[in-house]
């Protein structure tokens, strides 16, 4: 028997390796040591953390592209596209921003683009795939939080 949630194999394939490429990008400049440790507020988690909430975040978001994308009619994917590709890409280059320029205030900005895109994500899902835009909510969660410590550190 055919399973119901895997329709599409190559689709599915497609969002992990588009989650993944991000997620990889933003690897190659994410760098927890020397000026992060002088500038990082009180409230941040334990480094190890991070990897455990983006790995499952990350994770959510591709499993939400894949059910948005083979639920969404033909128009609602040109949306789709925008803002996914808006989201991913200014989440992609937060990590270059932040970590390998130290311009707080510019990743402070993109970080709001991101969670600004991620609620207008979640809204545009919701009326393709309810299911799609919960798997969103947790993404938007961290992203207040993520954003609530780019914020301490600009105004350190």
């Amino acid at each position: 028997m055919k399973s119901k949630i895997i329709k599409n194999p190559k689709a599915l394939l497609v969002s992990f390796l588009i989650v993944i490429a991000v997620s990889v990008f933003g690897s190659f400049f994410t760098d927890t040591t020397g000026w992060y440790q002088s500038v990082k507020p009180d409230i941040t988690p334990p480094g190890y953390i991070f990897p455990i909430v983006w790995t499952i975040l990350y994770f959510l978001i591709a499993l939400s592209i894949y059910f948005s994308w083979i639920n969404a009619k033909n128009k609602e994917r040109e949306s789709l596209k925008l803002w996914f590709s808006t989201n991913l890409l200014a989440n992609a280059l937060w990590s270059l921003i932040f970590f390998k320029l130290h311009l707080s205030l510019l990743a402070f900005i993109d970080i709001l683009i991101i969670l600004i895109s991620s609620q207008i994500l979640i809204k545009l899902t919701w009326k393709i795939n309810k299911f799609s835009a919960c798997l969103l909510l947790p993404y938007a969660i961290w992203l207040i939080f993520a954003a609530l410590l780019n914020f301490l550190i600009v105004i350190s």
